[in-house]
C-alpha cells in the first residue's frame, strides 16, 4: 500500500487546471462535449479543480444570438450534459454559461461536481466600452445574494455570495469571478478571499491585442499576491468567432504572485494547464499577514455574508507525482534574469547597510577577519564596494588573517591574494602561540602536548580571533564587520559571545550560504572588481567549506558534520518564512532533490556539484536541523548584532522576523515528523 506521505493532499496541496477547449460559434452541444473530454483528462491526471473560459458552453463572441431562445435552451441542455458526464469524475468544474433567471440573462460561472450543480455565480461587472457591449445582453450580478436558480428542475444556489468548499479536504475553498471582474478597482475575488477562499478562479473570454497577455499576467499575479491566494485564469481560445476579434487561449496559474504554469497560447488544440497549488502554505501566509486580517475586519467580516456550498471530494492517498517545480535553492532564483536582479539587490542591500553604519559610527576604518573562506571573502568585497561608494580609500579596511592550528596554506594564500588584489590594509596575526598558552593555562590536554581536539580546542581559536578583532578595532577606531551568515545562525554553527557570533555589524547575517556563493559568482560575472580579484574569488569558490580548526591529514569538512548547506538552507527557508510542518518540508525537499537531472538548476551552478539525495538522507539531516534550530542554538540568535535583512525568505534577527525562546525544545517538530513522515 502506498504511504499517504507521497500524496499531495496529505501535505495541504491541491491540483488545479486552466482549461482551453476548442470553442464554437454558438454550438452548446459540441461545447459540452469538449468540456467533458477535458474534464475526463483532468480526472485521469488527478486534478481537483478545472476552470473553463467565460461562456465556454454558450460561446462568447456570438453577439445578439445570446438573446435567442433556441440558444438559451441549448445552453441548459449543455449544462445538463456536463452534469451527467461528471458523475464519475473527481474534479470540481467551473464552466461558463449564459442563464436566464427572472426575466434577465446572466453571464455565469456554473460549479459542477460529481453529478451535481453546486451553484451559479453571475458576473458582477459588465464591460460596455471599446469592443465590449455586454450590457446589451446581460444583467449585472451586483447585489444578488441569497438567491436560487432552477436548473433541470432543481433549485440551486445563485448569487455573488458563493464559495465552494470540499467537506473532506481542508482549505479546498474556491471563489469564482468572471473576466472583467478582476479588471475592476474592486475585484469580487478580494471579498471572496477575505471570506476564506484560498483559490480564486477567473473564467474569461478576453480577446487578445498586442500587450494584453502581459496585462492579464500582471493582474493575476497582483491579485494572487494581494489576496494571498492561488489564482487560476482561463481565457477563450480557438474556435470563437473572429468577425472582429481574435482569441489566444491564455491560461495561467499563480500563487502569491508567482507564476506556476501557463498555456502555450494560439494553439488549435484543446489544452489543460495543470499545477499543484499549496493551500496549506497560503493559510500560513495569512496567519502571518496582519494586514490581510485587518482588511477582513474593515470589510465587515465578509465570511458572514458568503454561503459555503459544501461538496464531497475524498482526499487521495496515492502518489500522483508533483505538478509543480520545487526550487532546490529557495533563496536563489533559477532563471537568469531573476538571478541577476536578485543578486544585484542583495549585494547592494549589504553595501548600503555597512556604508550607513560606518558613517553613523564616524569610524575611521572597518576591521575584518579574512580567512580565505566564503563568508569572510564576501564580507570583504561588500566592504570594499561600500568604501568605493563613500569615496573613501580601500586602505580604510583593515583585513587581518589569523592562521591557527589547522589553517591550510591554500586558504591562507587566498586570503592574502584577495586582500592584495582589493588594495586593503592587510596584516597577519598567528594565533597559535596565544591559543597554546590559553589551553595550557586552562589545563587542557593539548597544553600538555596531547592531541585532544574537542569543542574547547576549536572555540579557543575562534574566540581569540574575535578578541583580537575587537581589541584592534578599539585601538584603531574601527568597526568589526561580522562574517557569519544566515545558514550558520540557523544551525548555531558559530562560537557564542567572544567568537564569530559577535561583531559590531553582521553584514552577512541575512544571507544564506547558498546565496553567498551566487553573489560571489555574480560579482565575477558583472565585473564588479578587476581581473586579479576575480581570479581569487573563483579559487575561493572552488574550495571545500571548512572551519579549519582541527589539524589532521584530511581537511575538516563542515558539511560532513552539519549536513549539506543546500539542504539546510532549504529547511531553513520553509521553517522561517512559511512555518511548514517538518513532514511537508521533507516531502518538498524529496521532490526537489531526489533527481539531479530533473528541473532547473540556477544558471552558473557547476555541473560537478549537481547532486541528488534520497529520502532517508534528507530525513536524517532534517531531524538534525530541527534539533539544532529549535533546541540548541536559539540563544545565539537572541544576541546577534545588527545586520540588514536581505531576502524575502526571512531573517533571524530577534528584533525582526524571528522571535523565539532560547530554552525551547524540538519535541513537537520531531513528533510531527515521526507521525506524518514516511
Amino acid at each position: 500500500m502506498t504511504s499517504p506521505f507521497r500524496s499531495i493532499h496529505h501535505h495541504g496541496m491541491i491540483r488545479v487546471a486552466a482549461a482551453t477547449p476548442v470553442a464554437t460559434v454558438g454550438d452548446p452541444a459540441r461545447n459540452a462535449a469538449e468540456a467533458i473530454a477535458l474534464a475526463q483528462e483532468a480526472d485521469t491526471r488527478g486534478v481537483d479543480l478545472v476552470v473553463f473560459p467565460e461562456l465556454n458552453l454558450s460561446s462568447y463572441a456570438i453577439d445578439d444570438l445570446h438573446l435567442q431562445s433556441a440558444l438559451q435552451r441549448a445552453t441548459l441542455d449543455a449544462v445538463e450534459a456536463v452534469r451527467a458526464g461528471s458523475e464519475t469524475l473527481r474534479p470540481l468544474l467551473l464552466l461558463g454559461a449564459a442563464l436566464e433567471r427572472n426575466g434577465r440573462l446572466y453571464n455565469c460561472a456554473v460549479a459542477v461536481a460529481q453529478g451535481h450543480v453546486l451553484g451559479v455565480v453571475p458576473k458582477t461587472f459588465l464591460p460596455n466600452y471599446r469592443e465590449y457591449y455586454e450590457k446589451r445582453w446581460f444583467a449585472p450580478g451586483t447585489g444578488l445574494t441569497g438567491l436560487t436558480i432552477a436548473l433541470g428542475g432543481v433549485e440551486v444556489p445563485f448569487g455573488t455570495d458563493l464559495l465552494f468548499a470540499a467537506r473532506d479536504l481542508p482549505h479546498f475553498v474556491v471563489h469564482a469571478e468572471i473576466c472583467e471582474d478582476y479588471w475592476a478597482p474592486t475585484p469580487p475575488s478580494t471579498m471572496g478571499a477575505l471570506a476564506g477562499a484560498l483559490v480564486c478562479a477567473n473564467l474569461s473570454a478576453s480577446n487578445v491585442v498586442i500587450g494584453k497577455s502581459r496585462e492579464r499576467m500582471m493582474l493575476s499575479a497582483a491579485q494572487s499576491a494581494r489576496a494571498a491566494c492561488a489564482y487560476v485564469y482561463s481565457a477563450a481560445g480557438p474556435g470563437e468567432s473572429t468577425t472582429d476579434l481574435a482569441w489566444d487561449g491564455q491560461g495561467t496559474i499563480h500563487e502569491l504572485g508567482e507564476l506556476l504554469a501557463q498555456s502555450s497560447r494560439f494553439s488549435h488544440r484543446a489544452e489543460l494547464v495543470v499545477a499543484d497549488v499549496d493551500v496549506g502554505r497560503l493559510v500560513q501566509e495569512r496567519l502571518r499577514n496582519g494586514t490581510f486580517n485587518d482588511a477582513a475586519v474593515a470589510a465587515g467580516h465578509p465570511e458572514t455574508r458568503f454561503r459555503r456550498i459544501a461538496f464531497d471530494h475524498a482526499p487521495r492517498t496515492d502518489d500522483t507525482g508533483m505538478e509543480r517545480e520545487i526550487r532546490r535553492f529557495p533563496f536563489v532564483p533559477n532563471t537568469p534574469e531573476k538571478l541577476d536582479e536578485d543578486c544585484y539587490e542583495a549585494f547592494n542591500i549589504q553595501v548600503e547597510g555597512i556604508a550607513k553604519r560606518l558613517v553613523a559610527a564616524n569610524a575611521k576604518r572597518l576591521v575584518i577577519g579574512v580567512s580565505g573562506g566564503l563568508d569572510s571573502t564576501h564580507a570583504l568585497i561588500v566592504a570594499a564596494k561600500a568604501l568605493d561608494r563613500l569615496g573613501r580609500p580601500r586602505a580604510d579596511i583593515l583585513g587581518i588573517t589569523m592562521p591557527g592550528f589547522a589553517t591550510s596554506e591554500g586558504t591562507r594564500a587566498n586570503a592574502w591574494r584577495l586582500m592584495n588584489a582589493l588594495g586593503v590594509t592587510a596584516e597577519e596575526i598567528d594565533i597559535r602561540p596565544a591559543a597554546t598558552t590559553m589551553l595550557k593555562d586552562m589545563g587542557h590536554p593539548y597544553g600538555r602536548g596531547e592531541p585532544v581536539y574537542d569543542v574547547t580546542f576549536e572555540n579557543v581559536q575562534a574566540g581569540l580571533r574575535t578578541d583580537y578583532l575587537f581589541r584592534i578595532a578599539n585601538q584603531r577606531e574601527g568597526l568589526v564587520v561580522g562574517t557569519g551568515d544566515l545558514s550558520e545562525l540557523a544551525l548555531g554553527w558559530c562560537t557564542y559571545g567572544v567568537g564569530d557570533q559577535m561583531s559590531h555589524y553582521a553584514v552577512n547575517a541575512g544571507v544564506p550560504k547558498t546565496l553567498i556563493q551566487f553573489l560571489i559568482r555574480w560579482c565575477i560575472a558583472t565585473e564588479q572588481y578587476d581581473a586579479d580579484t576575480d581570479a581569487v574569488l573563483g579559487a575561493i569558490l572552488n574550495q571545500e567549506i571548512s572551519p579549519e580548526l582541527v589539524p589532521g591529514e584530511e581537511m575538516q569538512s563542515t558539511e560532513s558534520r552539519i549536513g549539506p548547506y543546500a539542504l539546510n538552507d532549504f529547511f531553513a527557508h520553509y521553517v522561517i518564512r512559511h512555518g511548514l510542518a517538518p513532514s511537508k518540508i521533507l516531502f518538498l525537499a524529496w521532490h526537489a532533490w531526489r533527481d539531479a537531472d530533473a528541473g532547473r538548476w540556477p544558471i552558473g551552478y557547476p555541473d560537478a556539484a549537481r547532486t541528488a539525495y534520497d529520502l532517508e538522507t534528507i530525513r536524517m539531516w532534517l531531524e538534525r536541523f530541527l534539533i539544532r534550530f529549535f533546541q540548541t542554538s536559539q540563544f545565539k540568535r537572541s544576541a546577534i548584532p545588527n545586520g540588514p535583512k536581505v531576502s524575502a525568505g526571512g531573517a533571524l534577527s530577534p528584533r525582526g522576523d524571528w522571535r523565539a525562546p532560547s530554552d525551547g525544545t524540538a519535541a513537537a517538530w520531531l513528533a510531527e515528523l515521526a507521525v506524518n513522515g514516511p
